[in-house]
């Protein structure tokens, strides 16, 4: 894997994600049609989608929320993250995003499951903003160093283009969340380029994960 590869490996990540929200969209209108209790069934997409994705993406999100909850300069915050443990800040963030997750998709309604789709979609455009050109890598190696700056600015753009056509098709209120969501990966990426001084894989996974939730609250309205 080159650079070369891995440019437009990010900028067609979210036809994946397209695909795993039409599982998860499966999953729950067949675990509402036979009666499985709400939470369950949102819980039981997070854990699909937890299994599809082999845990990077929530161990990014926990290993994201530990290195910028510590202390110390951006060396220490990237040790932090590199580390295998999870700390009380991952603990939280895991508990409140995947939690959040699994009650968003529990209220969605049979005519809404697109928004299941768009979030998880949405999660993985979250990957080309971070990838931006002029996003540095916080290290000189690892999936960051790979992946940081590959994509110019048309891609993300389109991607959020297409999401909000598709967001004013699937729920009324899913717009609001596909552009809260672009606000709050461009936070997180603002953030972190201050704090470590550029992105990770760790980081991209953080940002998928936010992303998701960011738009299934208000598409679950």
């Amino acid at each position: 894997m080159d650079r070369k590869r891995a440019a437009r490996a990010i900028a067609v990540a979210p036809v994946v994600g397209i695909a795993l929200g039409g599982v998860v969209a499966g999953l729950l209108w067949t675990a509402q049609f036979v009666g499985m209790p709400p939470l369950l069934a949102g819980f039981l997409a997070v854990a699909f989608l937890a299994a599809a994705t082999r845990g990077m993406h929530i161990d990014g999100l926990a290993d994201t929320a530990d290195g910028l909850g510590c202390y110390g300069p951006p060396e220490r915050a990237l040790a932090v993250m590199r580390d295998g443990g999870a700390g009380p800040f991952a603990v939280a963030a895991l508990i409140v995003v995947m939690g959040g997750q699994a009650a968003a998709f529990a209220a969605l309604e049979p005519d809404r499951l697109g928004v299941a789709v768009l979030a998880v979609a949405a999660g993985r455009i979250a990957f080309t903003a971070c990838c931006l050109r002029g996003v540095p890598a916080a290290r000189p190696e690892g999936l960051g160093a790979l992946v940081a700056g590959t994509q110019p600015w048309p891609v993300p753009a389109a991607w959020l283009l297409a999401a909000s056509g598709a967001a004013i098709i699937a729920s009324p209120w899913a717009w609001t969340g596909v552009a809260l969501a672009a606000v709050v990966v461009a936070v997180l990426v603002r953030h972190v380029r201050r704090r470590i001084e550029g992105v990770t894989g760790d980081v991209l996974g953080a940002a998928c994960e936010l992303a998701t939730l960011t738009v299934l609250v208000p598409g679950a309205l």
